[in-house]
């Protein structure tokens, strides 16, 4: 007797639809897996085994094979449990699905039969749509989740014993109509920050570091902010969530998948619409930030995707993970290579860091109470563990002052992340006009000869960028990243075209490259 259905797995963050078929033949009682299942999936033998029997059905005492195809991709986890349980009992016509071929079965099983939720379920179910399934089963807790994913019916499976009256079941049916972004108005966007507690009203002064924190938001720009303690840098990156733009359908749709497949999805019944934040601890690995693992899971720069990953105290983290991050901020992405699988995860961020200027952190401070104890060898020590290649990959060098005593208390001149965030707005529907038709949604994204033809530079701007280059001995990269750059402030002062003090604007964010940086620490 044969019998196949189908169910899914994870590969990395992506689903893979599997082929689970089953071999009912006389000899010895016994069950065998194969296609390369983990450990967890050949403990479903005895979970399956269970539930069928307290179900009320019979287990076969015959030799059993499952095969999960395709053999040569290593399975995970336990979302095969009813898929090998209802392939069995369908071999054995102890029950009848209609369409078994084209629907997905996904749940681990509890002994007495219930289905309890597995992570993943987005990406699984979005996998079988491109497969042509039109159906999937699954436990309660999996069904708005799986119902995100539009086009695709979702029954929803309390107990195993519910394919006894599968023709009479209830079903789970729920269309998710996802709200186009971009056809909503932009005083809307600009008004309703999504809930952010932390505004930029409630930081007094440091108004040109706001500003460049509104060209990292309109920009989607790697930033670092360099100054004493207590100067508020933490304080104003927490609060850049609350500046940038709202995710697309497309962005929140593989957010979600990430979050889904790492089982940190807190709210299954709708897509992430906030932007990620993540704040790793210094004492982080290198695998935590990337990923890794015999079967590699997400790392933090892929659970920031679309967000903001916010490193604080950089020199602080470990030479082997910062540079780890080298790879996911050019490409976007990071690969993992194993013996059997290559897996890739998305990692589209932007980088805020924040850290002192020297170990004690009073680096040319003003005062004699915060004078620096640093050796020039320590200062040296200090900011060489970041490296010039990862200080490269990082747009906007902003230093933080101390702010006064006037500065502290003028809370009247403040600008407040609603504000900021309606001019960053204004960038952002330049930047979807701009790029329509193509990948690119932000201007960190552009390159090659599309950017060669939208930064086009007067014969002034030309001879700035010439001087600049040679001075501050910047490379390549730097290069690109200014035009970029002085591309997004053109964006935010709603120019069509970049002016000097856009250009000249851009080159000063560029303060810490390596040759001005040793320079200044000589003197």
């Amino acid at each position: 007797m044969y019998g196949k259905v189908m169910s899914a797995c994870l590969q990395g963050i992506e689903g893979r639809t599997i082929e689970v078929e089953v071999d009912i033949s006389s000899g010895l009682p016994q069950i065998n897996l194969v296609g390369l299942p983990d450990s967890a999936i050949r403990e479903s033998v005895e979970r399956v085994r269970s539930s069928i029997k307290n179900c009320g059905f019979t287990f076969p005492m015959d030799r059993i094979t499952v095969n999960l195809a395709p053999a040569d991709l290593r399975k995970e986890g336990s979302s095969f449990d009813l898929a090998i349980a209802v392939g069995i009992l369908i071999t054995t016509v102890q029950v009848h699905v209609e369409d078994s071929a084209s629907t997905l079965f996904l749940g681990e099983l509890a002994l007495d039969g219930s289905l309890r939720p597995i992570p993943g379920v987005l990406s699984m179910v979005h996998a079988a749509k491109q497969m042509g399934i039109k159906r999937v089963c699954l436990s309660t807790a999996n069904a708005q989740e799986a119902a995100l994913i539009e086009g695709v019916e979702v029954c929803i499976i309390t107990n195993l014993s519910d394919f006894k009256n599968w023709n009479k079941r209830s079903r789970f049916e729920f269309i998710y109509q996802a709200p186009e972004h971009e056809s909503i108005e932009l005083s809307k966007l600009a008004t309703s920050p999504p809930g952010y507690v932390e505004d930029y009203a409630d930081v007094n002064g440091q108004h040109q570091v706001k500003r460049a924190m509104m060209i990292a938001a309109a920009g989607m720009h790697n930033l670092l902010l360099l100054g004493p303690p207590g100067t508020g840098k933490t304080m104003l990156i927490k609060r850049l969530p609350s500046i940038l733009p709202p995710l697309t359908d497309r962005e929140a749709l593989e957010v979600t998948k990430i979050y889904s497949a790492s089982g940190k999805l807190i709210d299954r019944s709708t897509l992430m619409r906030a932007r990620s934040f993540r704040a790793p601890h210094h004492s982080i690995s290198a695998a935590g930030l990337v990923g890794g693992g015999t079967i590699p899971k997400p790392g933090e720069v892929s659970l920031s995707h679309r967000g903001i990953l916010f490193l604080d105290e950089l020199p602080e983290f470990t030479r082997n993970a910062l540079e780890v991050l080298r790879q996911p901020l050019e490409d976007r992405y990071v690969m993992i290579a194993r013996a059997r699988a290559v897996y890739t995860f998305p990692s589209h961020f932007i980088l805020a860091a924040a850290m002192n200027p020297c170990p004690c952190g009073y680096y040319g401070a003003e005062t004699e109470a915060n004078a620096c104890i640093c050796s020039p060898a320590k200062i040296v020590h200090y900011r060489s563990k970041i490296s010039g290649p990862l200080l490269d990959r990082i747009d906007l060098h902003v230093e933080v002052p101390k702010p006064s005593y006037v500065q502290l208390k003028d809370n009247v001149s403040n600008l407040s992340s609603s504000e900021m965030r309606a001019r960053v707005m204004q960038a952002h529907m330049r930047q979807l006009q701009r790029y329509a038709g193509t990948e690119i949604q932000h201007n960190n994204e552009l390159s090659g000869r599309l950017m060669r033809e939208i930064c086009q530079l007067t014969p002034e701007c030309d001879q700035l960028l010439r001087t600049s280059f040679d001075a501050l001995g910047l490379s390549a990269r730097a290069h690109d990243r200014i035009l970029r750059l002085a591309l997004t402030i053109s964006d935010l002062d709603s120019c069509d075209r970049i002016l000097p003090a856009h250009l000249a604007e851009a080159i000063q964010y560029r303060n810490l490259d390596k040759n001005h940086r040793i320079d200044e620490i000589v003197i």
